[in-house]
């Protein structure tokens, strides 16, 4: 079995086992199982799935990180693991890099860093912790990139992923009958003013963001009830990391307004912040060589904002000097990541293995 073979082998058993962020446990043995047959050392942790593997030798080490986990959503009427976010793509692509330079003279030392629980935003901090970042100057990720971003052929060597997080919020007003709405203080109504609220929120439109409601619930059984009571959540959105602390601050500024406005408690709670990209010129420099010695000038595509968030950033913002970017792969990928049909080029994955191998032999 050649090469490229073996990559998309790697990638049909990863895609039809997928497992959720931090019990990614039988996707953590078959990586080790496939180290024990390359004859590669690796660590893995009694306490956290995941998976190092390290070869080559030196002081320096050049690093590249690959996500394990998968999403928990219906498909087909089943509600079940599922890897529409593309990661079986991203441990299949990794592992046909290790596969091209394993045996090569390395100056330096590469490190493999398979990653949890991407998906719940802190899977990083996890690797983080356990030493993934020891040692390492050069951090290099990829994914693949939905159609109308990047075509099939065409590689970026950096995106620039947005900021994300989730504002949980309580509120606690009182119930009232349906018949006396002077009695009660209407929970509804308050969820109603903070979706109006959220869409009276402007920035630069220069630069992209977004706040809006994706969980509600109130009320019960009984419809002559008024609610009093609901819990809400936010996704927010923004490009940056400083316009996202802005938005932060709008917002709970806003919301707590509305509180006092409607005579409610409100408590508020972020949670599962994704920092924006801190994207290195000179990773981004080396990955746009890699792309050019790989595939010629031609494909080597512009670096892509995407509102999308990823937990790779946080190991540049864990240690700041770290230079790192990621390289999307452009795969003809519909109808878009985290669709539960989502599909995608196959060749798309050999692509990537053989930038992201040329990558860390420029690094």
């Amino acid at each position: 079995m050649d090469i490229k073979q073996q990559t998309e082998s790697y990638f049909d058993h990863f895609h039809a086992h997928p497992e959720v962020s931090f019990k990614e446990v039988e996707t953590t043995k078959k990586l080790a199982e496939i180290m024990e047959q390359l004859g590669v050392e690796y660590r893995t942790f009694d306490d956290v799935t995941g998976l190092f593997a390290e070869i080559g030798e030196g002081n320096q080490v050049i690093a590249v990180r690959a996500d394990i986990d998968a999403l928990w959503q219906e498909v087909g009427g089943t509600v079940q693991a599922n890897h529409s976010c593309g990661h079986d793509a991203n441990m299949a692509m990794v592992l046909g890099a290790l596969l091209r330079l394993k045996d090569e003279k390395l100056s330096k030392r590469i490190r493999f860093i398979f990653q949890p629980a991407e998906e719940q935003g802190n899977g990083s901090l996890s690797m983080i912790e356990r030493g993934a970042l020891e040692d390492v100057t050069h951090l290099f990720g990829v994914h693949l990139r939905p159609q109308e971003e990047l075509p099939f052929g065409q590689v970026t060597p950096a995106l620039h992923h947005g900021s994300g997080i989730f504002l949980k919020g309580k509120i606690t007003g009182e119930d009232a009958h349906g018949a006396r709405p002077h009695q009660g203080k209407n929970a509804i109504d308050v969820i109603a003013a903070i979706h109006q609220f959220a869409k009276t929120i402007y920035f630069s439109p220069f630069e992209s963001y977004s706040a809006k409601l994706t969980n509600i619930q109130t009320g019960g059984d009984s419809l002559n009830i008024i609610p009093g009571s609901a819990t809400f959540a936010l996704d927010v959105r923004a490009q940056s990391n400083s316009l996202m602390n802005t938005m932060k601050a709008r917002l709970e500024e806003g919301i707590r307004a509305i509180a006092e406005l409607h005579r409610v408690k409100v408590d508020l709670r972020w949670d599962d912040y994704t920092p924006g990209a801190e994207v290195s010129e000179e990773a981004m420099q080396i990955a746009d060589q890699a792309i050019r010695n790989v595939l010629g000038n031609e494909a080597c595509s512009e670096p892509i904002e995407t509102t999308g968030a990823d937990d790779f950033h946080f190991y540049t913002i864990k240690k700041p000097e770290l230079k790192a970017a990621m390289v999307g792969v452009g795969a003809d990928l519909t109808p878009g990541l985290h669709h539960p049909d989502m599909r995608f080029n196959r060749d798309a994955l050999d692509v990537g293995a053989r930038v992201l191998a040329e990558t860390l032999r420029l690094a």
